[in-house]
């Protein structure tokens, strides 16, 4: 078992589940009737099926706010932090948190909530539907000492999702810098979006590139493909396939994550 996985988990082959937020205020498609009351009414509900059926760690994510932005308005960290801090006393397993797609933002939030670690995309440049995408690491690891933010471990999506790299260096080449040059904890190799697998031969790719870093399948992962998926990956990121009828707009199905979890329970 590597550092990391001991550290954060103390398991191999770790499941972490989305704790989807609905539209946030600012958002487009932010329901007024819904409210701050009934976000976190939302997210309570969706923490307590995801650990009732025994997922192993969870991470809150902005996933409502279509269409995503690159900086994230003070009213999506704010309603986050709010959310977080009202569900806190129910979280029973290691959590992280995610904002589409500000990774500086992610950071503050976990520091701010007491989160554990951040998933984002932090390296690359891409052409994206969010326009031309450059995450600049470097500023962002200096961002995450400034606020003393030492505790925190950082997963790198290096596919990133609703773009394509401008680089032509190769997923390996990437992989490999991104632990070598921008000290990235564990990676994540992602389908086109939530909901859609990511490549196997894509995630042997990297985990071949390097073999002491956990990497995890970020996208698509489901009751079908997980155990393919965790004989190449240390782990998984699941949303979509645990709500209902698999969609990743609807609240999560407790008789979902159970069965997903007795399946990977039989795999590990």
């Amino acid at each position: 078992m590597s550092k990391f996985l001991k550290e954060l988990f103390d398991l191999e082959k770790v499941i972490i589940a989305m704790v989807h937020f609905p539209p946030l205020p600012g958002s487009p498609l932010y329901d007024d009737k819904m409210g701050i009351q009934g976000i976190e009414e939302w997210v309570r509900r969706d923490l307590e099926s995801l650990q009732a059926g025994g997922v192993d760690a969870v991470m809150f994510c902005n996933e409502g706010d279509r269409p995503y932005v690159l900086e994230a308005p003070p009213a999506t960290i704010a309603a986050m932090a709010y959310v977080i801090g009202r569900v806190k006393d129910r979280i029973r397993v290691p959590f992280g948190t995610d904002i589409l797609w500000d990774p500086q933002a992610a950071i503050a939030l976990a520091k701010v909530v007491g989160a554990r670690f951040v998933r984002e995309v932090f390296t690359g440049a891409y052409e994206s539907d969010m326009g031309i995408w450059n995450p600049r690491c470097g500023e962002i690891w200096r961002y995450k000492r400034l606020i003393e933010a030492h505790h925190l471990k950082l997963f790198y999506n290096i596919t990133a999702e609703l773009a394509g790299p401008l680089s032509h260096r190769g997923l390996e080449n990437a992989a490999k810098a991104a632990v070598l040059s921008s000290l990235a904890d564990g990676l994540c190799v992602s389908g086109l979006t939530a909901g859609i697998t990511s490549d196997l031969d894509q995630l042997a790719l990297v985990k071949n590139a390097v073999p002491d870093t956990p990497v995890f399948a970020n996208t698509g992962v489901n009751i079908k493909n997980v155990r393919d998926i965790l004989s190449i990956a240390d782990g998984a990121i699941v949303g979509s396939s645990l709500k209902v009828g698999g969609n990743t707009w609807n609240p999560v199905d407790p008789q979902r994550v159970k069965e997903f979890m007795a399946e990977v329970n039989r795999h590990r």
